[in-house]
């Protein structure tokens, strides 16, 4: 019976927590749209940009274009994904639509396209991180992407999200007759991902680092000692030289990295070594799910 409570309220936590995250972030998505974008005649892509025509054709409230134009891909995915994912979407694509019609009744912060683009595009990449953290979706390009992938899963999600932005974009050009307003997109666009990355990955993101060394017993040991981070053995083999080798992994921040590099190179001076980024790390040491 605790047991069962126990589970009840962990589920109860994680919906709480998701919730908070999807309303948040379609807050500050709809700040983005109606503070910079809509009154600068930009887009981000997706179902904005067609709804910011219609918003200057007929006049008609950006976001209740924007929840009607997802009706129909609403349905479809209750039919295809499931149950689950359209109560989500459907809260999503509810809060953001209300959120900027009730934002555009407010002056705008700046009617400069540049400073439009730069701060729209970086308010909506952090709301859109916020909501695809929740799990869910507000519609448009990134629901319509889904659906595509449910019929033709190898296709990849951003290629996906970004031609169609494209396709988008370009219709706005043409309608406001305007190559800068695809310019200044293109811009927002381009910031609206960058921040994605940076909010998933954060700013101090971690890195990966793999050593070849003779020394290598030395150089984990030392490792563990001076940085306090574990080292994995990998058995390897040197196709050019045909000897068998243990390779280093390690993994940690920027500064932990550079304290390791030192290490290394103080150990074993012709010691071989790659550094990469890593997009995600979870576990002991690294991130940890709030469950």
């Amino acid at each position: 019976m605790d047991y069962v409570k126990s589970k009840r309220k962990l589920v109860v936590k994680k919906y709480a927590y998701e919730i908070t995250l999807l309303t948040v972030g379609c807050f500050i998505m709809a700040c983005g749209t109606s503070f910079f974008l809509l009154p600068n005649q930009l887009s981000s892509g997706g179902f904005a940009g067609i709804a910011t025509i219609s918003y200057y054709l007929l006049k008609i409230p950006l976001g209740t274009t924007m929840f009607a134009l997802n009706i129909p891909l609403l349905i479809l995915a209750y039919i295809r994904i499931g149950k689950e994912f359209l109560v989500k979407s459907l809260i999503g694509t509810g809060l953001l639509a209300f959120f900027i019609d009730l934002l555009d009744q407010f002056p705008a912060l700046t009617e400069d396209a540049f400073l439009g683009c730069v701060y729209g595009g970086i308010a909506m990449g952090i709301g859109t991180s916020m909501i695809l953290k929740s799990s869910s979706s507000t519609g448009g390009t990134d629901l319509l992407s889904y659906l595509i992938r449910s019929y033709k899963p190898h296709y990849r999600t951003s290629s996906l999200i970004v031609g169609i932005d494209i396709v988008i974009v370009t219709l706005n050009v043409i309608f406001f007759r305007n190559i800068e307003i695809g310019l200044y997109s293109a811009i927002t666009i381009y910031l609206m991902g960058k921040m994605i990355d940076i909010v998933f990955e954060g700013v101090n993101f971690t890195k990966v680092m793999f050593i070849v060394s003779d020394k290598y017993e030395r150089i984990a040991r030392e490792v563990g000692k001076q940085v306090d981070r574990g080292s994995t053995g990998i058995y390897a083999k040197g196709m050019y030289t045909n000897q068998e080798k243990l390779m280093l992994l390690c993994v940690g921040s920027r500064n932990e990295i550079a304290k390791i590099k030192q290490i290394a190179v103080n150990i074993d001076k012709k010691a071989f070594i790659i550094i990469s980024n890593a997009r995600e790390t979870w576990g002991k040491g690294f991130k940890k799910s709030i469950t």
